[in-house]
């Protein structure tokens, strides 16, 4: 009977172990594809074409959008609300004012039943230039689809936990790919495309130079999530964003918020609203209040919410490309006062982190730069897609789905599914899904015999 050392056998265990760790991150890096490819290739595309909404909208609906610029002084906004009403009976939500010397003046309004309708308003003569159904213009409907919006609270839940699986898939594709003593296919391309190995090599070098902006926009998608996003919302913006003593917590509050009335930035969307003193006096009217909002500095392309009933505020709101000037002001609708006026100096560390990583991930903080680096990394999430699944088709047995052969030492996948749970944790719909990806993985392995066992 022949004995093997334990000085011999160890260096076989290490490398047998490496072997297995290795199929185990394999096996669930494939079935973390399975489940975020189809979604991923959804997100690139909606969020390639997002990146350029107001390029694209500006051009598509740029008859109602864009006038003439005129050396004569715009209509006053209650004329031009009127002339929206003329064009679209109802009652008018919110309005604003053109950006530029080439814009229209938008205004919101809802009928009886419900339905909001903008009307663009030439400001210089009144004249109305056409309406488009609220949410209505393509780059909302792409944004609808980039978060499956339309598809109710269950689809935006699947984001989520696409979003949480694509962090995963960054992770373990980091370490596959890895180098262990080799050159070749660790930032260079072999062969020829009509072999395996120049798909698995453009996969892998794609994966290395694009991995971490993906890992940025999946950590920073988050923020809009079903569950784990509104979580973080609540407690980001908890106590009323702790507004000093004196200062914003004795202002009146209603039980309204902030992203009710309209877009908001991420942080501020469960801010509750302040209330106007005084019901039963008489409001002032919205030139009045557009005058304040530009005597306070309230910078252009700001958007104004009218007040919703007599204890209602008016609601001027800026979100531009450059967030020292985010702003959030309303206005007493009887004084015309300021009950409450914040801007980005005034959001916590964690507020302004959080913003910042929104900003740069709708590609509002660095310009030109800013869209076309993240059009490059949509362009590579494409092309991992497209490489994993010409790469997934070429390995495949005939009539087998193909999944990663089971480790040799089945320790190393409980290792491996221990080590995602720590994700699971962090959010909990993608710990739901891998318990369930576990369980299924349980139960078609149970009966197979690891390759090299």
């Amino acid at each position: 009977m022949t004995t093997v050392s334990t000085a011999t056998a160890a260096p076989e265990r290490a490398g047998r172990q490496a072997a297995s760790l290795y199929r185990a991150v394999w096996r669930w890096h494939f079935y973390a594809g399975l489940i975020t490819l189809p979604f991923l290739i959804l997100l690139a595309v909606t969020g390639g074409l997002y990146l350029f909404r107001a390029e694209i909208d500006g051009l598509i609906h740029r008859d109602v959008k864009q006038v003439e610029a005129r050396q004569t002084t715009e209509r006053p906004p209650t004329e031009i609300v009127a002339q929206a009403m003329r064009a679209f009976p109802g009652q008018p939500v919110k309005y604003v004012p053109p950006e530029t010397a080439t814009a229209s003046a938008e205004v919101t309004l809802r009928d009886a039943a419900g339905t909001r309708m903008v009307v663009y308003v030439d400001p210089y003569d009144g004249r109305v230039l056409g309406q488009i159904p609220d949410r209505g213009t393509l780059m909302w409907v792409i944004r609808q689809l980039h978060s499956l919006a339309y598809f109710g609270p269950i689809a935006n839940g699947v984001i989520e936990i696409v979003g949480g699986w694509a962090i995963l898939l960054v992770l373990t594709g980091l370490y596959l790919w890895w180098p262990r003593k080799q050159r070749d296919g660790v930032v260079t391309v072999r062969g020829k495309p009509r072999q395996r190995v120049f798909w698995r090599d453009l996969h892998a070098v794609t994966g290395f130079v694009a991995g971490g902006f993906i890992l940025f926009l999946a950590i920073t998608g988050m923020p809009w999530s079903v569950l784990w996003g509104a979580k973080v919302n609540q407690w980001a913006n908890g106590h009323n964003f702790g507004y000093p003593a004196g200062v914003r917590v004795a202002v009146p509050m209603s039980d309204e918020h902030l992203a009710h009335a309209g877009p908001t930035s991420w942080s501020l969307e469960q801010a509750r609203m302040p209330e106007s003193a005084g019901a039963g006096g008489k409001p002032i009217d919205l030139d009045a209040a557009i005058a304040t909002f530009d005597r306070l500095g309230l910078k252009r392309g700001y958007a104004v919410n009218l007040p919703s009933g007599p204890a209602g505020v008016y609601t001027g709101s800026v979100y531009p490309k450059d967030m020292a000037f985010q702003r959030v002001i309303h206005l007493d609708q009887y004084s015309g006062k300021p009950l409450l006026d914040m801007g980005f100096s005034d959001y916590g560390p964690l507020g302004k982190a959080l913003e910042w990583g929104v900003n740069v991930h709708m590609c509002q903080e660095f310009g030109l730069a800013n869209q076309l680096l993240m059009l490059a990394v949509c362009f590579a999430i494409i092309l991992l897609a497209v490489s994993a699944l010409v790469m997934w088709w070429k390995r495949r047995p005939q009539g087998s789905l193909g999944v990663p052969p089971l480790p040799a030492e089945r320790g190393t996948l409980r290792i491996v599914v221990g080590l995602l749970a720590v994700g699971g944790l962090v959010f909990p719909l993608v710990g739901a899904s891998l318990i369930a990806m576990a369980l299924i993985d349980h139960l078609l392995t149970r009966n197979t015999q690891p390759i090299g066992a």
